[in-house]
Formats: structure tokens, C-alpha cells, sequence
């Protein structure tokens, strides 16, 4: 009896055919596959490192004033009124009344807000002023050159003076124009001086005097 077998013959070309382009469209599918998991989001496969990658500026928000990462704590002065002129006491000060040849006179000021609720002034670099007067001669000021003044708001509680870091002066005279050069020693020998200071722009509360010798 006799048993039907498959042809042991060459195939058709159309089934090779057919074989290789499924055997490609297998390929591609991998590779799309791959593909898909390379840059699908959330995977590392894109962008090596997040810093390579740069952010258009104007996409860029800056810490607010009031954050913490610029120092102050955040809300508080969105709550506290702007100090008032008549709401502030400025105070000038020397560490010392007289001052022996070479030592220099140590500088500062104080601000109380004299009111009964706490408020905001301005007293950045830029809102401070020290002149220094023998008589009616202003021999150094502060102001004349300073650089890079800054501005800064600070709260004021009642009551509380708020005394600012001593600053140097040199014991010479000062001018916009000698900014760059060397400056001519004032007069010592005993000779009295007064310093006058302004801060938020309220003008000090008398003068501290003091000598050099």
C-alpha cells in the first residue's frame, strides 16, 4: 500500500520569499521594540546626564527675596509695612573717643524703629551713608567711592536697635576723584571730628565726636 509523502523536491520560490520577508518584518519589530525602551521616558538611555541638557533662561525662575535659598525668611516681609521716616532713630558711633597716631577709627551706626509694630527698612549698602567733618570741612565720605552698593530689606522690631558692622575709616581725605590714587592724611595732633551717619534715608540723630592724634 502505498503512503502519500511530502515532495523532497526544491520548493517554490514564492515560499522562500515569503519566509525572508517574514523572517524581516521580525526584525524590524525587535528593532522598534528597542528602540522604544532606548528612548522611552524615564530611561537613561537618552540623555546621558540631565546637566547636558540646557534650560532656556527666560524658562529659569530666580529664588524670590523672600525664600529661603536668598537668605531671608520666606513670607515675612510680604506681612510688615515699610518703615516710616518718623518711625526710625539713626545713631552714629566709634569704638573709641580718641584715637593714638596710626590707629584707625572704627565706624557704625545704629537703627531703632521707635513705632509699636514691627517694619521693613532698607539698609543695604546702598542706604547707608558715614561723613566725617572737622568744623564745617567734610573731609571723607562714604558715598564717594563705594562700590557695588546693595540693597537690603531688614525688619525692624520695636524697641530693638539694630547696630550695623564697624567699618574703617583711614584717616584720610576722600573725593569721587581720588578713588584710584593716594589720598592726603587729614590733619591729627589732637584735632576733633565728627561723624555723621544716614540710614534708610533718615538722617542720624546728632554726632559721635572723637580725636586723633
Amino acid at each position: 500500500m502505498s503512503t502519500l509523502k511530502d515532495p523532497v523536491g526544491p520548493k517554490d520560490r514564492k515560499v522562500y520569499l515569503r519566509r525572508r520577508l517574514i523572517v524581516l518584518l521580525a526584525l524590524l519589530a525587535v528593532v522598534a521594540v528597542v528602540v522604544l525602551i532606548i528612548v522611552r521616558p524615564g530611561s537613561s538611555g537618552g540623555v546621558a546626564d540631565a546637566s547636558q541638557v540646557e534650560v532656556p533662561e527666560d524658562l529659569v525662575e530666580s529664588p524670590s527675596p523672600d525664600s529661603d535659598e536668598a537668605g531671608g525668611a520666606a513670607g515675612e516681609s510680604d506681612d510688615v509695612a515699610a518703615c516710616a521716616a518718623g518711625q526710625l532713630t539713626v545713631t552714629p558711633a566709634t569704638d573709641k573717643g580718641d584715637y593714638a597716631a596710626g590707629e584707625q577709627p572704627q565706624l557704625s551706626l545704629s537703627v531703632e524703629n521707635t513705632g509699636e509694630e514691627p517694619c521693613s527698612a532698607d539698609l543695604g549698602s546702598a542706604n547707608l551713608q558715614f561723613v566725617i567733618a572737622s568744623g564745617d570741612d567734610e573731609v571723607w565720605r562714604s558715598a564717594d567711592c563705594q562700590e557695588n552698593p546693595e540693597h537690603l530689606a531688614v525688619i525692624l522690631e520695636p524697641g530693638a536697635p539694630l547696630t550695623t558692622e564697624s567699618i574703617s575709616w583711614d584717616r584720610t581725605r576722600s573725593s569721587p576723584e581720588t578713588c584710584d590714587i593716594s589720598r592726603d592724611p587729614v590733619s591729627a595732633d589732637g584735632a576733633s571730628y565728627h561723624l555723621r551717619t544716614t540710614a534708610a534715608g533718615v538722617q542720624g540723630t546728632g554726632t559721635a565726636q572723637f580725636l586723633l592724634y
